[in-house]
């Protein structure tokens, strides 16, 4: 039995366990994919985090980051706006820095199971009941980190869960000739894609887009050409770039709703 179980392991559960198992807890992560792995993300971390990353004793330097001090922000009208950011931020792919909490938090002595699914959560006896296919773990506490709308927030009949989402998410890495120091942020119709340098010779390109544009063009290409490409500065980095994943990794229907409790507790 585990003090606390993590139910997804992302940026959040991976913190979650290194700051629970330093508390001298006894903690399980659940992850249903395995590292290193691509996420959708803009992969932009804002300089405000560095002296939390820095009491776990995590070197940026080390994780060959790129320092990002200015933004651009333009329309599809070819109207750009710039500006200097005062406190500025820094690119780091999730490929990289969720496989580095994930070994970190393996060396410190944390338990993982990837490439596992939760099925169901449960609350009995005073202690949770987390089902995964051929297992039943149990934990006085189980933290929900599953980001976006998933299975088990259904099996869960979380409110959230019933009120849907009309955008989707589109991450590429690619190689291209741009400024190391910048992020941009390219707005058309309905979405904006930003764009910045992320650790070693890549650049971070998401967007989101409306499923009504989806729906209408048919296809994520065809979305690409007649809405995304209008910006022009998007234009230039689909025409020039050179695209590195063998697909885009995509989300759908991407929530904003705020998340409650996965079980309250009477």
């Amino acid at each position: 039995m585990s003090d606390v179980i993590v139910i997804g392991g992302g940026l959040a559960g991976l913190f979650n366990a290194i700051l629970l198992n330093r508390a001298g807890l006894k903690v399980t992560v659940i992850e249903k994919k395995t590292y290193p792995m691509h996420r959708v993300c803009g992969e932009y971390i804002s300089n405000e985090v560095i002296p939390f990353l820095s009491s776990l004793d995590i070197d940026l330097e080390a994780l060959n980051v790129a320092r990002i001090n200015r933004l651009e922000v333009t329309a599809a009208s070819g109207t750009k706006f710039s500006q200097q950011l005062d406190l500025g931020g820094f690119g780091l792919s999730r490929f990289t820095f969720d496989n580095f909490l994930y070994q970190k938090a393996l060396a410190e002595g944390v338990t993982f199971m990837t490439g596992t699914r939760v099925e169901d959560i449960r609350f009995v006896n005073n202690h949770f009941e987390v089902v995964t296919p051929g297992s039943v773990l149990t934990a006085r506490l189980a933290i929900g980190s599953f980001g976006k709308r998933s299975n088990l927030d259904q099996k869960l009949k979380r409110p959230f869960f019933y009120k849907r989402s009309p955008y989707l998410a589109v991450k590429f890495h690619v190689r291209m000739n741009f400024p190391d120091d910048l992020i941009q942020l390219n707005n058309y119709k309905d979405g904006y894609c930003g764009v910045s340098k992320t650790d070693g010779d890549r650049y971070c390109m998401c967007y989101m887009a409306h499923r009504d544009d989806l729906r209408k063009y048919g296809t994520l290409q065809a979305l690409e050409e007649n809405v995304i490409r209008k910006n022009p500065y998007l234009n230039d980095i689909f025409s020039n770039a050179e695209f590195l994943l063998d697909k885009p990794e995509v989300i759908n229907e991407i929530s904003f709703e705020k998340k409650p409790r996965l079980i309250t507790i009477s």
